[in-house]
């Protein structure tokens, strides 16, 4: 049962689920209805085997790219010349092997092909002795002939291509010679050594995955991570709640505080202490101990019955809610506001809504791996055509939300190399288990997606891009970014699948204000969570004021300042240098009119 309201915003609009004018609708013909359900549910049937993927895109890209390449004889006769090419090269690699065999030597690897920087699989000192070096070679120069086939057919659609590429991959990384036990010089050794304690090991390591797969319970060790214990563990109090968040205010530890307080809205799609996890790494604990006062929202994790809870209801109930809350908790002061991956978008909409308004109560927006413009987003648009969103919607209209485990699958296949095949080959042939941490436990501390919200969200603005392109509807009417007139503290991180940093920094084409873009070491996660002190950090920073001309992504990485270290600092002197550098004797989480409802994390973090 969910938690009461609070009185306060309990029972205003913001409380009620947006009006359901644009779920999917019959066919005009009423007396055709009954067999769209037929349909609609023999799709969500077939989504339950595929993770949610449509057969049908896929299959329509393979087409296009099959037929394309079958009527364009120049590219077949490059890619035989190529094959021929690679092969050559292999058979020289194995020569030399060979030779240097007879002489005694040491067989060095074959070096024709080297494999990405961040592909770790022909790592070990192991893959560099024959047959092993032969084999992880073969299967390098076959990816590289499958990457050529895949690119540059002419006529194939870039989505189309896109797809088929990734499926290539996906076939590739489960075929890889260090996913077999027979082929993984690294696993055969282990097995030797330990007489096949890995492999008993490894047996023990699958029934427990299973096991807990069937029990629906969280991987191993993550016990080790309590929510409002060993993580998510700053102090403060739930000084609201309604039918979709909580909105926790941090406990001051300094005597005097900045005026302007902070408000954090993090991703819907997961927990919200990815960015309070441990005291060592908690942005929230860093924030606070600067003299900031914090607010964060802590989204609900919604069940079948919020099925129609859209984009409208996370705007209302989420980000504007939460601000009628701050305003009312600190009167007087404008406010910082920060959005995290999901989060950071629909504050830009909340931000350009307010604007529209001419609500000036926001002093800065801050975005963290955040995109405002979609015609870039990475490999997740391979899922967003029109016939993948309508099967999902159908998956997601039988059961009312996106399950966590089908939401995963998707990102997994992503990285499917690391998250997949590198995972199981580690925890079922070496009989390893990488240690928990309270970043991977965090990750598996997943959350439901409504149906409604879900739809939203992937036709207004990975379809149709509505933000970027200026029709993105909130009470009726368009909003823009442009209009929104507080300076921006965006961030990138350099290995972001899910938004590259490319695709984060088009607020430059959309802001007509200050815009400072940091673009920072690691990924999604990773490089969002760098707190100071955290080895090998770094990150590139440049302020572009409005008004000036655009600068490219790539000429910007030449020009913009390189630092060492943790982009945290340099956020918290921003954000001191856009308040207005007074300081106020520090107050307890609340007040009068919105007393604390209990201690943070709160409950709806707590929500399985």
């Amino acid at each position: 049962m969910s938690p009461a309201p609070s009185p306060r915003h309990g029972t205003n609009p913001r409380s009620q689920p947006a009006a359901a004018r644009d779920t999917l609708q019959p066919p005009p013909d009423s007396s055709l209805a009954p067999y769209d359900l037929i349909d609609r549910g023999l799709h969500a049937l077939a989504a339950r085997f595929s993770l949610g993927l449509s057969p049908t895109a896929m299959g329509l890209a393979l087409a296009d790219w099959g037929a394309h390449l079958a009527a364009s004889p120049g590219k077949q006769a490059g890619l035989a010349a190529l094959a021929l090419q690679l092969q050559r090269q292999w058979l020289r690699d194995a020569a030399d092997v060979g030779a240097s065999l007879l002489r005694a030597d040491d067989a060095p690897c074959a070096d024709g092909v080297t494999p990405p920087t961040n592909d770790r699989r022909f790592a070990s000192p192991e893959w560099r002795q024959f047959p092993y070096n032969l084999l992880a070679q073969h299967f390098l120069l076959r990816q590289q002939w499958l990457d050529a086939a895949t690119h540059g057919v002419r006529g194939v659609s870039p989505h189309h291509e896109q797809v088929v590429a990734f499926i290539a991959r996906q076939w590739m990384d489960m075929l890889s010679p260090g996913n077999f036990l027979g082929t993984n010089p690294e696993v055969l050794a282990r097995t030797l050594t330990s007489g096949g304690a890995n492999l008993a090991q490894g047996l023990r390591n699958w029934q427990d995955d299973v096991q807990r797969a069937i029990d629906k319970r969280p991987p191993a060790g993550v016990e080790q991570f309590r929510p409002g214990h060993d993580v998510a563990a700053t102090p403060g109090k739930v000084v609201l709640r309604n039918a979709l968040i909580e909105l926790i205010q941090y406990a001051p530890t300094t005597r005097k505080v900045q005026a302007e307080p902070v408000l954090i809205v993090p991703a819907w799609i997961m927990k919200y202490y990815i960015l309070d996890l441990s005291p060592s790494n908690s942005l929230v604990k860093y924030l606070v101990d600067q003299g900031h006062t914090v607010f964060m929202l802590s989204w609900k994790n919604p069940g079948p019955e919020d099925r129609d809870l859209g984009m409208d209801d996370y705007l209302r109930l989420g980000p504007l809610a939460a601000l009628d809350a701050v305003r009312a908790i600190v009167p007087g002061q404008r406010v910082h506001a920060a959005g995290y991956c999901l989060g950071g978008t629909l504050l830009a909409i909340a931000a350009a809504a307010l604007a529209r308004r001419g609500d000036e109560t926001l002093a800065s927006i801050s975005l963290f791996a955040a995109q405002t413009d979609f015609t870039e987003a990475g490999e997740l648009t391979l899922f967003t055509d029109e016939s993948q969103i309508s099967f999902l919607e159908d998956l997601m209209g039988s059961q009312g939300y996106l399950d966590t485990t089908q939401m995963a699958g998707t990102f997994q296949m992503l990285r499917s190399s690391d998250l997949i095949w590198s995972r199981m080959m580690r925890d079922y042939l070496l009989g390893e288990r990488a240690p928990m941490n309270d970043l991977m436990a965090w990750n598996a501390d997943a959350t439901r997606l409504p149906y409604r919200m879900h739809s939203d969200y992937l036709r207004k603005l990975y379809l149709r891009n509505a933000l970027a392109e200026g029709h993105y509807p909130v009470d009726g009417h368009p909003v823009a970014v442009e209009n929104v007139t507080a300076p921006w503290f965006v961030v990138g991180t350099e290995t972001d699948p899910v938004a590259p940093w490319p695709s984060v920094y088009k607020i430059h084409l959309l802001a007509d204000s200050e815009v400072t873009f940091v673009l920072t070491s690691g990924g999604h996660n990773a490089g969002i969570v760098s707190e100071p002190g955290h080895p090998h950090r770094h990150y590139r920073w440049a302020v572009h004021p409005g008004g000036r001309p655009y600068t490219d992504p790539a000429h910007w990485a030449q020009a913009a300042q390189a630092e060492d270290g943790s982009w945290w600092p340099r956020w918290s002197q921003w954000l001191i240098a856009k308040g207005s550098g007074q300081r106020l004797a520090a107050r307890a989480p609340g007040s009068v009119d919105d007393p604390a409802l209990g201690p943070a994390p709160g409950e709806y973090v707590l929500q399985r």
